[in-house]
């Protein structure tokens, strides 16, 4: 694994806008692949339309809700938690009556998949797509959003909510042979915080950060446990890009950091 520079890696404050904000792309960042941005809308500013190109994309609606319309098609509804993944060469209009908090993931392919509706309902009534992993000082629940719920080609996502004081990621696991990955935090209110490390040694981690609400980490290599302050939890959203298309799209098949492979990954739920 090459390290990863500290410098490149940690993007503060991505979720203090108005609109549609494109906070990393291959082009300014270590990312070979993922797309990340954040779409931000209210009364002042409740419509936004950009184009996917060449990318694949997928909206995740952390909170409020908005409708989207496709390429002029029919308008879809979501609500929070609720996903939607839209092709490449697509004409994306999101528009709001309220407030609404989008996270938009992408990455270029070359497949074209079909426009899909993730429903949360859905996700929670699936143990493979919404599952809690740890144990004492470990514990989270995961919801896998993009997962193999959604014909893809490269983009897989979803959020973790730890126990109040606990880690998350862990035991470290890395995936930078097939996936690399970036965290997005949210609905962490001030004064919560966590701690997140990411390293190829864990003699010399490359980084460790304390991370807050809006905060993004992105991980194209190294294991990347993280910690929440006592009292609150670590809450953040992953997004993965595969690196070989379709092929490397699968969550949950990671390499555990050998001193703490003892007891698996924590993962094997997603993988029934």
């Amino acid at each position: 694994m090459k390290p990863v520079n500290p410098r490149e890696v940690v993007v503060r404050a991505t979720a203090s806008h108005k609109g549609r904000k494109l906070s990393v792309t291959p082009a300014d960042s270590p990312m070979k692949r993922l797309h990340y941005g954040r779409i931000l809308l209210d009364q002042t500013a409740p419509k936004v339309v950009f184009e996917t190109c060449g990318r694949e994309v997928g909206l995740l609606c952390m909170s409020g809700q908005c409708v989207v319309q496709v390429n002029g098609g029919d308008t879809i509804g979501l609500g929070q938690y609720d996903a939607l993944y839209v092709p490449r060469g697509s004409t994306v209009a999101v528009s709001t009556t309220s407030a609404v908090d989008l996270v938009e993931c992408g990455a270029e392919v070359e497949g074209n998949y079909p426009i899909q509706v993730v429903r949360y309902r859905d996700v929670e009534q699936s143990p493979a797509l919404k599952f809690t992993a740890g144990g004492d000082a470990t514990r989270r629940e995961l919801s896998i959003l993009i997962g193999k719920n959604v014909d893809a080609g490269r983009i897989v996502a979803g959020f973790t909510r730890s126990a109040p004081g606990h880690w998350t990621s862990w035991p470290p696991h890395e995936h930078t042979e097939i996936l690399e990955e970036m965290y997005v935090y949210f609905d962490m209110p001030p004064p919560a915080f966590g701690v997140q490390l990411v390293y190829t040694d864990p003699e010399t981690p490359e980084v460790v950060a304390v991370v807050r609400d809006g905060d993004a980490v992105l991980m194209p290599a190294g294991y990347h446990p993280n910690v929440a302050a006592p009292g609150h939890s670590i809450n953040f959203v992953w997004l993965m890009a595969a690196h070989r298309e379709r092929e490397d799209r699968v969550f949950g098949v990671v390499n555990v950091q050998p001193a703490f492979s003892q007891r698996g990954s924590g993962l094997e739920a997603s993988l029934k």
